[in-house]
């Protein structure tokens, strides 16, 4: 397990492993969309990582998709992240914040205006909303006006300028996991006939300009971005998976962005065709199964081995366990994770992890 503990340069950023810490969604928000002193003891107790990239944060009100997630679109809210920054900056980690438009997977409840939900085009995702009083429907999302697309792309550069106040080492686009980029790219959910819409030139456009407007705004250095090829989450489709997301990635490539971080669920062929096409650093969060979650230790250490990853994210292991280096190195055991505690609630099942020293 020795090469996941060998330095990586990410952007500017000298990772004392490749170990990442991926995005989770926690739901652990005020109404406002604040984090607290609990969420910065959360990201504190896992500063060991090479690499902290926080849960999902919304670029603006109607990038909400989910109820008590985080923003980073007032002042009150970048305020409140430096809470979190210091937190893990005072235990030595680095910490990059996941900036995501939820897009069509959100409800009118999670506005103050009641407005729906927008998207590439007027089609729901076939899934629902957890609320505190039940599931509601996602309903069919309107579609954004050019207009509109070109405010996304500003309130996106605008939220990583707010990051960069807030003391964060950089933010993470996320382009994957059925979200606005990824409703983008995906013909399934984009059925325009203008030039966001189409072929695959167009369908990667809005990702192109969301990724070059940030990183015009921080710096490239400070920006990686996320994609998931072939994902199914969130009623999303692909019908050119394979063509899709070489094609986006020789468009990014050229930025000089900190990393691209890949979702592999299974197909590491394409991983591989990726990897030939990024210059820079790739994060994978590697799958070698849809099914194979949580991923285990393994499954990185062959990535790298073969060269396919220079960094590793998992997920729920970091969840369960804070100390995970030290797990790794020690062969185990690790904590289970407390799904009852995923989302939402107390400390129980977020901040209540015991290490190997317990």
């Amino acid at each position: 397990m020795k090469e996941l503990f060998e330095p990586v340069l990410v952007g500017k950023l000298d990772l004392p492993s490749r170990l990442v810490m991926a995005p989770m969604t926690r739901s652990r928000a005020t109404a406002d969309g604040r984090v607290d002193e609990l969420v910065a003891e959360y990201y504190a107790q896992r500063a060991g990582a090479g690499l902290i990239i926080t849960e999902g944060t919304q670029p603006s009100v109607i990038g909400q998709g989910y109820v008590s997630t985080p923003g980073l679109h007032s002042g009150e809210q970048t305020e409140a992240w430096r809470k979190v920054t210091d937190a893990v900056h005072e235990r030595d980690g680095r910490i990059f914040v996941q900036i995501m438009h939820a897009g069509r997977i959100g409800h009118p409840v999670l506005y103050p205006d009641g407005a729906l939900p927008v998207g590439p085009s007027p089609l729901a995702s076939g899934g629902q909303l957890y609320t505190p009083e039940g599931m509601l429907d996602h309903p069919v999302p309107r579609e954004l006006t050019l207009d509109d697309i070109a405010q996304t792309v500003e309130d996106f550069t605008e939220s990583a300028r707010k990051a960069v106040a807030a003391g964060f080492d950089g933010v993470e686009v996320h382009g994957a996991n059925g979200y606005l980029i990824q409703q983008f790219l995906a013909d399934g959910s984009n059925r325009r006939t203008d030039e966001y819409g189409g072929t695959i030139a167009n369908r990667i456009r809005f990702a192109v300009e969301v990724a070059r407007a940030v990183s015009e705004a921080i710096g490239p250095e400070r920006v990686g971005f996320r994609v998931s090829p072939g994902a199914t989450i969130n009623g999303i489709s692909e019908s050119d998976t394979a063509d899709l997301y070489p094609a986006l990635v020789r468009e990014l490539a050229p930025l000089g962005l900190a990393y691209l971080h890949v979702m592999e669920l299974g197909d590491r062929d394409l991983t591989r065709v990726l990897r030939a096409q990024w210059p820079g650093t790739l994060i994978l969060n590697p799958h070698p199964t849809p099914e194979s979650f949580p991923a285990k230790p393994e499954y990185g250490v062959d990535a790298l081995r073969e060269g396919v990853a220079d960094a590793i994210a998992f997920a729920e292991l970091w969840l369960a366990n804070p100390d995970l280096p030290a797990r790794i190195k020690a062969g185990g055991p690790y904590n289970e994770a407390d799904r009852a505690g995923f989302y939402g609630g107390d400390h129980r099942g977020y901040t209540d992890y015991p290490s190997l020293e317990d």
